[in-house]
């Protein structure tokens, strides 16, 4: 009988802490502007927000639209680390790319360290649109969870 309990409670402690997971997302912007002109950044959010407080639902009876306010949406508490941009005067540089890859390597040990798991990682790029655009980044989002 104890043994049946054991088992029990230990089946449902697992369940307990396999439903408490929480994720954390970090970004990295590396700046892919021609000449070197862009800012590249790791951007970490210190504060949290729920997402219900600026989400309206529309339906056919009610279509409210969202009023919340912009200012109200911005994180002001987040860590900001310089990354190096991908290009200078004299085109691509690998010395930057290699620059950033071993900070993105120092922020994900230390973030696995504190007891997080790297689940996921999505990146995007949004490059120069023709003649005169002059942008350009590449972003990456590092989702941990623990």
């Amino acid at each position: 009988m104890k043994k049946i309990l054991f088992i029990a409670f230990i089946a449902l402690a697992a369940t307990f802490e396999m439903n408490a997971q929480q994720y954390k997302v970090i970004t990295s912007v590396e700046s892919i502007v021609p000449n070197g002109l862009g800012r590249s950044r790791i951007v970490n959010a210190l504060e949290d927000k729920d997402y219900r407080e600026y989400t309206s639902v529309q339906t056919e009876e009610d279509n409210t639209r969202n009023k919340s306010k912009r200012g109200d949406i911005r994180v002001k508490n987040f860590e900001e680390t310089k990354l190096l941009n991908f290009y200078n005067l004299g085109g691509i540089r690998f010395q930057n790319i290699a620059a950033n890859d071993a900070l993105i390597t120092s922020m994900i040990n230390s973030m696995i360290a504190d007891g997080w798991e790297l689940a996921f990682v999505n990146s995007a790029v949004e490059s120069e649109g023709g003649k005169g655009d002059g942008q350009g980044i590449f972003i990456t989002r590092y989702i941990f969870r623990k």
